[in-house]
């Protein structure tokens, strides 16, 4: 059955464009969430199915919220390079309910500013036409790299920086979770 795409403002930056999903995304994102390097602070890669699920699940969300992942495409460059987004946090936790900021870029996006950039303009979007006051990220304390792209944007480590993500093994390599929060009062003019 096709996916029913669900409609998301276009926002710009400098170098990129968040816009709405499309069929022709499907394949490399399928793409993205295959790629083991890309995954490496996931419990798994995912199939073609889980994928296409994940965007299925995706749609739903910004027809409930207004919001949700954006593609991330690049002006003089790929029309997919990943995604950067708000969403729900979807498990329990004493931060939570919250909504979060993430992203997942392809190898060949990394190391030019393109996360960062991005993610920028999703906390303007979340906090000037949204109308949300509070926006969190984390990542497992060994992504280095997510971490990075969080205080490059002016997130701030939490006033309990750390957490076992519930939906993982308290003892997986990937727990404990570094949590980091912008809130809009922080970015005042910068809107």
């Amino acid at each position: 059955m096709p996916i029913e795409f669900a409609k998301l403002p276009t926002l710009e930056t400098e170098r990129l464009i968040l816009r709405g999903w499309r069929a022709s995304d499907l394949a490399p994102f399928a793409d993205l969430n295959a790629d083991p390097e890309v995954m490496k602070y996931f419990p798994s890669t995912r199939t073609n199915d889980e994928s296409n699920q994940w965007v299925t699940n995706l749609q739903d969300k910004i027809r409930e919220t207004g919001f949700g992942s954006h593609v991330v495409s690049v002006k003089a460059g790929p029309d997919f390079i990943g995604f950067v987004g708000l969403s729900k946090v979807m498990f329990e936790a004493d931060f939570t309910p919250a909504v979060e900021i993430g992203w997942r870029l392809s190898r060949e996006a990394w190391g030019k500013g393109y996360a960062s950039e991005a993610a920028r303009e999703a906390l303007r979007f979340g906090f000037a036409e949204k109308g949300l006051d509070d926006i969190l990220s984390f990542a497992p304390k060994i992504n280095f790299g997510s971490i990075g792209v969080m205080q490059k944007i002016g997130m701030k480590q939490d006033a309990k920086p750390e957490f076992t993500h519930p939906s993982l093994d308290a003892n997986s390599p990937l727990n404990p979770c570094v949590l980091y929060r912008a809130q809009k009062a922080d970015f005042g003019s910068g809107l």
